[in-house]
This record gives C-alpha cells, sequence and structure tokens, in this order.
C-alpha cells in the first residue's frame, strides 16, 4: 500500500474485515487471544498504521478516523478492536520519543506497540539510562506485540518520585498469563514483568510533558495528529471500541428479531409486539446518543489539530465526559437488547452474550468509569481544580 488512505476507503476496509472478525469471535473468547488469520487481516488492511508517522509509511490518521475505523473492528469482535485501539494509541505514544528512539522501533510502519499508563515500576538511573523492575498488569495485546510503552517511576536520592514513559522490547520482559475473565477476553491483557531491564536514555519520556502535549520529538513537532495532549487523545481514540460494540448488539439482535415468539404470552411474533417497539426504540436512541458522544470528543481533537490553540481543562474534562457517556449510553443500549434478546441467548453460538460481556468489562475500566468521568466534569464545571493530574 501507498499514500494514507480516505477515511471512507480505510472505514471501508475496517468493515470488510467484519464477517471474519464475526466468524473467529468465539474462537478469541475461548482461547484468550486472536488468532493469526484476525492480526494478519488487520494488518493487511493497514489499520496498524493509522497512528504511525508518514516518514516510517504510516498514515497519521485523523482521530475521527480511527475511532470509525475501531468502531467497524468492534462490530465483528470487541476484543480485536480492543487490541487494535492500544496498538494505535501505544504507536502514537512511541511517536513522541525522541527521534532515534522512533527509528529503532518503527522499523515497520506495521509494528506493534501495547502499552500501559499506570506507573507500577520503578526506574532507577544508571550510567546511559534506567534500570527498570516492576509489572504491568492490563497489558492488552502483549502476546502479539514487538514492544511494550510503559509508565514507571524514577525514585531520586532526594526521595522524590518522577513519573516517565519508557520503550521496553516484549522480548525483555516476562509475560504472565493472568488474563482470565468475564469479557475482552481475546484482548489477551495479561501482565508483563521488568526484572533488571535496561532502558537507554533516549527510550524514556517524563510523563508530565506528554500529559500538557510536549513531546521530545523533533520531526514530528509540526504534525498536527501529535500536537494534541495525550489524556484527551487517547480518551477519545477508546470510545471507538464501546460505540461499535453497541452497534454490533444492534445486528446480532435484528439478526434473531423475525421469527422470534415471546414465551409464555400469545405473542407469536416478538416483531409485532409493542414492548419490542418501545425496546427498540430506546436502545437505538441509547446507540444515537453514544455516536454522538464519540463523534463530538473526536471532532474536538481533530479542530484543536488544525487551530493549534492551548488545551483549556474545561476541554480535557469534556472529552473525559464523552469517553465516559460513550461508554455508558453503549452499555445502556447492549444491556436492553440482551434483555430483548431473551433465554436462548445465553447460549455460548448466540453473539449479544458475548458483546454484553466485553461492554461490562469496558465499564469497569478505570479511565473509562462513566460516573469517573462525569464527577470530574462536574468538578471542573464547579470551579474546582482536577483531582487528578491524568486530564
Amino acid at each position: 500500500m501507498t499514500g494514507a488512505p480516505s477515511r471512507t476507503e480505510l472505514t471501508k476496509r475496517a468493515a470488510d474485515l467484519v464477517p471474519l472478525l464475526k466468524e473467529n469471535a468465539r474462537w478469541v473468547d475461548e482461547n484468550r487471544r486472536l488468532p493469526d488469520e484476525v492480526i494478519d487481516a488487520v494488518t493487511a488492511a493497514g489499520i496498524l498504521r493509522m497512528r504511525v508517522p508518514k516518514r516510517y509509511g504510516g498514515y497519521e490518521s485523523d482521530m475521527g478516523t480511527v475511532v470509525e475505523v475501531l468502531a467497524e473492528l468492534a462490530r465483528g469482535c470487541g476484543s480485536t478492536s480492543w487490541v487494535s485501539t492500544v496498538w494505535a494509541l501505544s504507536s502514537w505514544m512511541a511517536a513522541h520519543f525522541p527521534d532515534s528512539a522512533q527509528d529503532e522501533v518503527f522499523t515497520s510502519p506495521d509494528v506493534r506497540i501495547c502499552g500501559a499508563l499506570s506507573p507500577t515500576a520503578v526506574a532507577t538511573p544508571v550510567d546511559g539510562g534506567l534500570t527498570v523492575n516492576g509489572k504491568w498488569s492490563f497489558n492488552s495485546g502483549a502476546r502479539h506485540s514487538t514492544w511494550n510503552s510503559n509508565a514507571a517511576v524514577i525514585a531520586h536520592p532526594d526521595g522524590r518520585f518522577e513519573p516517565v514513559m519508557i520503550l521496553v522490547p516484549m522480548a525483555d520482559l516476562t509475560v504472565v498469563d493472568d488474563w482470565h475473565t468475564v469479557g475482552l477476553r481475546g484482548s489477551g491483557s495479561i501482565t508483563t514483568i521488568a526484572e533488571e531491564v535496561f532502558v537507554p536514555q533516549d527510550r524514556m519520556l517524563l510523563l508530565e510533558p506528554v500529559l500538557q502535549g510536549n513531546a521530545s520529538s523533533t520531526l514530528n513537532a509540526d504534525s498536527p495528529v501529535f500536537r494534541a495532549p495525550f489524556m484527551p487523545t487517547a480518551c477519545a481514540t477508546i470510545t471507538g471500541t464501546p460505540l461499535g460494540l453497541a452497534y454490533a448488539a444492534k445486528e446480532a439482535f435484528f439478526e434473531r428479531l423475525p421469527g422470534r415468539k415471546i414465551t409464555y404470552t400469545e405473542y407469536t411474533s416478538q416483531q409485532e409486539a409493542p414492548l419490542t417497539h418501545l425496546q427498540v426504540a430506546e436502545a437505538l436512541t441509547k446507540v444515537n446518543e453514544a455516536e454522538f458522544h464519540a463523534g463530538h470528543a473526536a471532532a474536538m481533537i481533530d479542530r484543536s489539530a488544525a487551530d493549534e490553540q492551548p488545551w483549556k481543562v474545561e476541554q480535557r474534562a469534556r472529552i473525559r465526559l464523552e469517553m465516559g457517556m460513550t461508554t455508558q449510553r453503549a452499555k445502556e443500549a447492549v444491556d436492553i437488547l440482551a434483555v430483548a434478546s431473551g433465554g436462548s441467548s445465553v447460549y455460548h453460538d448466540v453473539p449479544i452474550q458475548r458483546i454484553e460481556r466485553d461492554i461490562k468489562t469496558i465499564g469497569l475500566h478505570a479511565i473509562m468509569h462513566p460516573d469517573t468521568n462525569a464527577e470530574l466534569y462536574g468538578r471542573v464545571a464547579c470551579g474546582l481544580e482536577p483531582n487528578t493530574q491524568y486530564i
């Protein structure tokens, strides 16, 4: 592939993958990882290149494109979409490291980089860099990645702890297969462990400048895609999967609707029951609302990239609210349609039960939890300082 495809083209490529993803979704859920066939198809479609710098063969796709593509993938498989989300976001993060580190990482535009933002490892300064010890849980896509972009804290002699981001080859880490969960089982969000891992200086970034939108890359400094601060970018990116799961639930429900009855009633056609009409109307309204919130978050990112204005605290909080509301409305839509799907929907070969488990798991993610984000937005709206640095 040459050149950067348009939003329409890249979204179509993702949509064309949906039948394959649906076909493999049960296997993904049962085996807790993505099959090679799916990874190869996602790679061939150019989806891994969306947030890779153009000078390495990437597309530098705008946020609207990224969200639409990830939502299409989630129509077929929530786990595939989530892992692709992490790869896109971690590639974007890697593009903020010094250019010499990028040359080492982006040896292919289809490189797979996973990552975790929680600083659960300690980095000790040594000659030429850092020595890192610790572990990162919820490391989605780690089994299929070659690099890990993780957070740690530098322990200074005066007792201070300074958060940093580091780039580590997966080969330097120990993998613990501990991802035994209810939902998003195929994301393989296992734990990785660092034991005396050396990280060169150019593969380390201070976290605070990254959160504010200041990076160490010289060659990417003028690219609109890499100008936005980290948290708004991350929050907008991850709306794609819950939105796509809402789409998936809608499709799964309507595929089973014709010919179904409502047991223990005189309705021989669920399709004709007023109850069904009310459930469908409420669910589709919530799908539309989820679409609005995800679209608004993406538009905020893309507008800010174009006008180059500094981000205000209120805008940052609003992005987190949009992400939380996307997740909440998507979950509400899925829940309604899952209830309306009846008792037979509990079987593993009926997609709605897996979709419901996936959206439940996403809603429990610390950064996506709707109540946490609503409280933060309300706090800022009331004139108080945010009670988190992750904004």
